[in-house]
This record gives C-alpha cells, sequence and structure tokens, in this order.
C-alpha cells in the first residue's frame, strides 16, 4: 500500500482528512501512483497533471525520503520505503512571491 499526502485545497476536493492510502499495481513511480490517486479520486483529475500533456502543474512539487522528485521522469522507480509504506509520497503546493 502507498501512502499519499496531499496538500489542504487538494484534501478538500477529495473530501479526505488526512492520508490516502492506494494499491498500485506493477511499478511504483509518480505515473502509477498518479493513475491511482486519480481512479480512486475522479475529482483530482487535471488538478495535479495537465490533462493533455500529463506534465505536473506548475505549483505543485512531489517528495519522497526527503528528496525532491518533481523533475524526475514519471516512470522512474520511487524508493523502496515509499513502496514499502514506510514513508509517504508528498504532493506539496508550491509557494511563488516576490
Amino acid at each position: 500500500m502507498i501512502r499519499v499526502v496531499l496538500p489542504a485545497h487538494l484534501r478538500t476536493l477529495a473530501r479526505v482528512a488526512g492520508e490516502v492510502v492506494l494499491r498500485v499495481e506493477g511499478p511504483v513511480t509518480q505515473r502509477s501512483v498518479l493513475d491511482a490517486l486519480e481512479a480512486a479520486y475522479p475529482m483530482l483529475r487535471g488538478t495535479i497533471r495537465d490533462h493533455a500533456t500529463q506534465r505536473r502543474r506548475p505549483f505543485l512539487r512531489f517528495f519522497a525520503c526527503e528528496q525532491d522528485l518533481s523533475h524526475e521522469p514519471p516512470d522512474v522507480p520511487l524508493p523502496d520505503a515509499v513502496v514499502r509504506g514506510a514513508e509517504p509520497f508528498l504532493i506539496v503546493g508550491a509557494i511563488a512571491g516576490g
């Protein structure tokens, strides 16, 4: 089981209070986790990734095991601690401004 932590605005949209736990079939990658997340919570489709390009939305970042995975290719396997469920996959809202 994969643990996913969503930012507050996406938790509200998905109507979840805390971590989301997902079953991911096959290799555990950013793409497979996001596919499982969007299948379980269809209201999140298009909020994390662009519908057409499937690229990460600009003001969201992905972290796991204290590593920024935002610019990693979507099919690179996630760290083993995430696969085992020991660590969560974090989707974090980025802050912009000057």
